[in-house]
């Protein structure tokens, strides 16, 4: 049977990735800090087994990847986030060094483990869960977008440098905007825009990363924006993506 690891697979995206992955024969590895949230999901899951961990210590992470690197893995979801609303010069430096910890730390651990141990193999697949903030410099929700910034730049570099060695081994970056999860709850913030559901983003995106897509942008409405973002002055983007987190009020 294939198994996959899933980060942050207690809610939202991550809980639905694992779900659908399930559902397509992939035994499963649910990380996280939520013990009751990941035996939830664990219970509608066959074959699959919880690991409480904390992304956001270094340590943690790699022991995550060395109580599972045996485990034959193939697919790789790094998913946990989080983010923070505020002024940068008002917003808590703890919280931000430890959203970098997880945001980007995390993310590159594991991922350059695995790929490491893909490579051997020639074969597995990594998602990147980013997002449509990726694209983009964040005012207000400034820690956030540059922390997807990184993601966005280290998968797609890491896509070329597979491509060049002729690898089979594949990575994608997903990137959605607005998706109904507790990202804005945790980030002190509300949505202003109807956001799309983690079902459908889950979906989309394991679709298309097993088809072999690098960025995977789900809804035509998102695409448009992302590509409308090379067009637009600096100045501008930056008005407007002010704008538009501002409107998101505590």
């Amino acid at each position: 049977m294939k198994k996959a690891l899933i980060t942050g697979a207690s809610s939202g995206i991550g809980k639905e990735i694992s779900l659908y992955l399930n559902s397509l024969g992939y035994s499963l590895i649910l990380v996280g800090r939520n013990p009751d949230k990941l035996n939830e999901v664990k219970k509608e899951c066959k074959d699959s087994k919880v690991i409480i961990c904390d992304l956001s210590e270094e340590k943690e992470v790699i022991n995550l990847y060395e109580k599972t690197k045996d485990e034959n893995i193939s697919l790789l979801v790094n998913n946990a986030a989080f983010g923070l609303f505020g002024y940068f010069d008002e917003t808590d430096l703890n919280a931000e060094l430890k959203m970098i910890d997880l945001n980007i730390k995390g993310y590159h651990i594991l991922t350059k483990l695995f790929l490491k141990d893909f490579i051997l193999k020639d074969e597995g697949y990594i998602l990147n869960v980013s997002s449509s903030a990726g694209f983009l410099s964040g005012p207000y929700l400034s820690t956030y977008y540059a922390t997807k910034n990184y993601i966005t730049a280290l998968t797609l570099a890491i896509y070329e440098e597979l491509k060049v060695k002729k690898s089979r081994v594949k990575i994608s970056l997903l990137a959605p905007g607005p998706v109904n999860t507790n990202f804005n709850k945790v980030a002190g913030g509300t949505f202003n825009v109807k956001g799309l559901t983690p079902e459908y983003v889950a979906r989309v995106g394991i679709d298309n990363m097993l088809k072999g897509k690098l960025i995977i942008v789900p809804t035509f409405k998102m695409k448009t924006g992302i590509f409308l973002i090379r067009l637009l002055p600096r100045k501008l983007l930056l008005k407007i993506t002010y704008r538009i987190q501002k409107r998101k009020n505590k």
